[in-house]
């Protein structure tokens, strides 16, 4: 039975770049790989004929050699690649592309050295004032430091890590599984390439040790809710010398007890009595800075009501810029009238009968007049 072109089993056409045919491959590799396709044997031979066409065409002299003679080119012994001309221990190209597609089946990419140290994450509240003028805090921190002894290395003092035994150094080894060979993470150093004999008596052949660390951190002016810093390097300590995490620290505002934040604005609830609402006059307030601020408050001022502040609100990162302060007043009705009080009140409602002197409720009432009256026609 006569072999299909290689160029029809990748389904490419013959002016294909390489690209093209490496994708094409990968696409029908997954697709009939044998982990996915257990116990079909069409799947099986499937997989085996993309992966010689693929072998003949990512080369470009094989690929040369195919184009000019067909698939006599590879019989009878010719171009080195024993019988039917195709070698199926993929131990250099098909190895890459495997790694690749199938890592998490394999354990991973190719690479050597101890895995980096972890990012450790560090919580920390901050009140609104400190957010508006920023800080320089110092904060302690649990974590894995270098092992001062071994420098790192995970060996005792005066020896060193030597070469794996099972993969000679080079953190892989390799499988056969049917008709090609499988890489894999070596499971003696776990990609390492080294082995530690006598291990350090201090970090027991990690080379890190617990410890917790004092570090400073820069908060900067106008940090929101949420905010994260990253300090480079401050994380976790990597196993036998490799390179540490990183450390972020996740800023979080208490609430205030006088004031609101909604980006660079705050705002403030202020209550004024029922006569300054009536009369107008001036309240002075707080402000975000340690400062005070002066309100002035119009006659005939409604519950409510928002007075803006310009440039009184909160800081704006990496910006001289500042936010607005808006104060809402709250219009308070007395309580603990004494009788003279009461009388000067009833007076006052007496001497404003007929005049607009409280336009919403009476105009409230007006619709409700109006209301009850369309139900009644």
């Amino acid at each position: 039975m006569s072999k299909q072109d290689y160029y029809e089993t990748l389904g490419v056409g013959r002016s294909a770049g390489a690209d093209e045919i490496k994708k094409a491959y990968r696409a029908l590799a997954m697709k009939y790989h044998p982990d996915r396709n257990s116990g079909d044997s069409k799947a099986e031979q499937r997989f085996k004929e993309i992966s010689e066409a693929y072998e003949v065409l990512k080369d470009g002299e094989r690929r040369a050699a195919y184009d000019r003679f067909g698939h006599a080119a590879f019989e009878n012994g010719q171009g080195g690649r024993g019988a039917g001309g195709f070698d199926f221990n993929f131990a250099s190209g098909f190895a890459d592309i495997f790694d690749e597609m199938f890592g998490e089946v394999t354990g991973g990419r190719r690479g050597r050295g101890a895995s980096r140290g972890a990012d450790l994450r560090y919580n920390m509240e901050v009140s609104l004032e400190e957010a508006f003028g920023g800080k320089t805090a110092q904060i302690r921190v649990p974590t894995s430091v270098l092992c001062k002894p071994c420098g790192g290395s995970g060996a005792e003092k005066g020896s060193s890590p030597v070469n794996c035994s099972t993969c000679q150094g080079h953190g892989r080894v390799r499988a056969q599984q049917g008709f090609f060979t499988i890489e894999r993470t070596c499971p003696n150093c776990h990609g390492v390439g080294k082995v530690i004999e006598r291990p350090c008596g201090d970090c027991s052949g990690a080379g890190r040790v617990q410890q917790e660390k004092t570090l400073q951190v820069n908060i900067p002016a106008g940090v929101e809710d949420g905010t994260r810093i990253r300090l480079s390097g401050e994380g976790e300590a990597g196993l036998r010398g490799a390179p540490p995490g990183d450390l972020y620290i996740f800023l979080g505002i208490r609430p205030h007890r006088l004031f609101q934040r909604e980006g660079a604005n705050i705002f403030c609830q202020v209550p004024i009595p029922m006569t300054t609402a009536a009369l107008g006059g001036s309240v002075e307030v707080p402000a975000i800075d340690g400062g005070r601020a002066k309100v002035d408050v119009p006659s005939g001022t409604q519950p409510g009501q928002r007075f803006r502040l310009k440039g009184k609100g909160m800081s704006v990162m990496r910006s001289h810029a500042r936010g607005d302060m808006y104060i809402e007043v709250a219009v308070e009705t007395p309580v603990n009238l004494t009788k003279r009080q009461q009388e000067l009140l009833r007076e006052f409602e007496t001497a404003g009968k007929g005049k607009k002197t409280s336009p919403e409720s009476e105009g409230f009432f007006d619709r409700v007049k109006d209301f009850w009256e369309d139900l009644t026609d």
